[in-house]
């Protein structure tokens, strides 16, 4: 049993990180003791301007956790790294997703120290969204770490580009399971969304960035509602402040009878609803690393369609669990949504789903983290 310390965003905070880092601590602590640590201050509001936190819904609550790192001050950070020194922990392990970080991990790894194994979970080694320097403040910070988890070949590419020698093992996302509160049925979902039992659902959800290939999705529904009549479309997450360009292109295409938008941050009791109610859940992503929505979508049995972007193809089986296409082809998202349906794969591929929990189980991922040696 080893003394481990965890450090990422956990509730309040919304989004997937926190919902990611809760599981992880859950896991971990059926094994080992977990010490939780968070931040008092995650983003500055002039970087984030929407609300961080979430106090609603606490599904995803770690009781005893420690909201001690503000993410901008460095006397607090040295503070914090001495608290962890001083703890002699076996190892720490740091969620790593955006370079604004880079200046409190940099702090925070030289006071804690070489002797204790610093471990970094990268769910991007750099950001979805590039910018100039991310490549610099990255490297300043991993090349520091110990050992590293990462979730795509995409991000095994990555992380030996900026450290050839790294020690890291690839375990694509677990699942999100978590989501599940009940025995919610198919008809119980669709009547709290007023939708018929019969109509086929396709499901984009979460936040919307142009990234996400959203536009391609939707220039797809024109040729898959003269093919499929009682299909729909629901858009579930909050925008950018893109969001006219969307609704424009929507009722320029003809295609407002079967898609439904709800522009909206979904509370985790209520993510649930949408996936049950939906046959196929797809992620037309231009660019990606990997994707916790496809883990939500499995973790409801859920098949997916997914673009052949970055690490989406490592956790998707073709013509199995889903379906991969190439970026930006709003022919191609059609023609494997169309023959989704035509082809009756429903069935065949929740199965498929199912057949896979143990390669994305958080088991598997304490596994590979218990086979990082510590330094004492």
């Amino acid at each position: 049993m080893k003394n481990i310390i965890l450090i990422g965003p956990v509730y309040p905070y919304k989004g997937g990180i926190a919902h990611y880092t809760s599981l992880l601590y859950r896991a971990l602590s059926s094994r080992h003791n977990v010490e939780m640590i968070s931040y008092k201050m995650q983003y500055p509001k002039f970087l984030f301007k929407k609300e961080q936190k979430d106090y609603s819904d606490d599904m995803f609550r770690i009781e005893h956790t420690k909201f001690l790192i503000h993410t901008a001050n460095p006397f607090n950070i040295v503070k914090v790294g001495r608290k962890i020194r001083q703890k002699k922990p076996d190892m720490v392990v740091i969620q790593w997703w955006h370079p604004y970080f880079a200046p409190c991990y940099w702090i925070l790894e030289r006071v804690i120290g070489r002797k204790i194994k610093k471990v970094f979970i990268c769910h991007n080694v750099f950001p979805h969204e590039r910018f100039p320097a991310d490549k610099l403040l990255t490297k300043m910070v991993l090349k520091h770490g110990d050992a590293f988890i990462v979730h795509s070949q995409s991000d095994v590419r990555d992380l030996l580009a900026i450290k050839k020698t790294a020690d890291f093992r690839y375990n694509p996302h677990p699942t999100y399971n978590t989501f599940k509160i009940g025995d919610l049925t198919r008809q119980q979902a669709r009547d709290r969304l007023h939708i018929s039992y019969d109509a086929k659902i396709l499901l984009f959800f979460g936040f919307v960035r142009e990234y996400k290939g959203l536009k391609y999705l939707l220039q797809a529904m024109t040729d898959i509602k003269d093919e499929i009549s009682d299909i729909k479309l629901l858009v579930v997450g909050a925008f950018d402040n893109n969001k006219q360009s969307y609704m424009n292109l929507i009722k320029e295409s003809g295609i407002s009878d079967c898609v439904e938008v709800i522009d909206d941050y979904i509370p985790d009791r209520e993510v649930e609803k949408y996936f049950v109610a939906s046959d196929l859940v797809v992620l037309p992503y231009e660019s990606a690393t990997q994707s916790g929505i496809v883990q939500i979508a499995f973790g409801f049995d859920k098949p997916v369609i997914v673009t052949n972007v970055g690490g989406l193809p490592d956790v998707v089986e073709d013509g199995k669990t889903g379906y991969i296409v190439e970026p930006r082809n709003g022919q191609a998202l059609a023609e494997a949504i169309s023959k989704y349906f035509m082809q009756h794969k429903q069935e065949e591929f929740s199965q498929n789903v199912k057949k896979e929990s143990y390669r994305f189980s958080w088991d598997r991922m304490v596994e590979k983290i218990e086979s990082f040696d510590c330094p004492h």
